[in-house]
């Protein structure tokens, strides 16, 4: 079923939705739309306004987000397995209890997002700005993270083994029970070293320049 500049704002939609076809949302405005437990396997939402829309406990696997978004929307519990998101805002979103495994957010606007208490075996993220996003106890194991801005974001718990930072962003980040344990970390802005951090980048990779940095706030000259 296809919906094409649709107002679909503040509408219930899932009895609309057949469970057996794949469904497509072009530059349709979801303000406040109603997919609580919508069969959207496979969808496509193009350029959609998704303000305040709530797709939780949705079946959203292999679901295809490009462009678009809004503010609060809610993907609370909702299955995602292999879902991408490219060039979406999603500011303020929430993912709680949602299932993660394998999902993909590529240019997206994530600032405020809460991801912590989400489910699954880890997700990939770059080129995204996460300031004041709450990933707390994720799981970014080995993945290559390009271009993120995790600026006073919360990764409490979190779990960086093996991964790779390059052109990220780590200012005022909160630290506290972090893995960095084997991370490559030479191509990040650590920002202002805290003892919370010292303990976080534990067995991490990083550069004469950084280390120096970490020394020097420390009041310990380098020669």
């Amino acid at each position: 079923m296809n919906f094409d500049g649709e107002d679909l704002s503040h509408k219930a939609l899932g009895d609309r939705l057949p469970p057996d076809e794949t469904h497509v949302f072009r530059e349709c405005d979801l303000t406040e739309a109603d997919l609580w437990g919508a069969p959207l396997a496979g969808a496509r939402f193009e350029s959609c306004v998704l303000d305040r829309t709530d797709f939780r406990k949705a079946d959203l696997d292999g679901a295809v987000f490009t462009g678009g978004g809004g503010m609060r929307t809610r993907f609370n519990d909702a299955d995602l397995i292999d879902a991408v998101f490219t060039d979406v805002d999603l500011s303020s979103a929430q993912f709680s209890g949602a299932l993660l495994t394998d999902v993909s957010f590529a240019g997206c606007r994530m600032i405020g997002a809460a991801l912590t208490g989400s489910r699954g075996t880890g997700f990939k993220v770059s080129r995204s700005n996460l300031t004041l996003a709450n990933l707390g106890g994720c799981s970014l194991r080995k993945e290559h993270i390009e271009g993120v801005r995790f600026d006073d974001a919360d990764l409490s718990g979190c779990d960086f083994t093996e991964a790779t930072l390059s052109d990220c962003r780590l200012r005022g980040t909160r630290l506290l029970h972090t893995k960095f344990a084997k991370a490559d970390l030479r191509g990040a802005d650590l920002g202002e070293p805290d003892d919370d951090k010292l303990r976080a980048f534990a067995g991490a990779i990083i550069t004469q320049a950084q280390a120096n940095a970490i020394l020097g706030a420390r009041g310990i000259t380098v020669l």
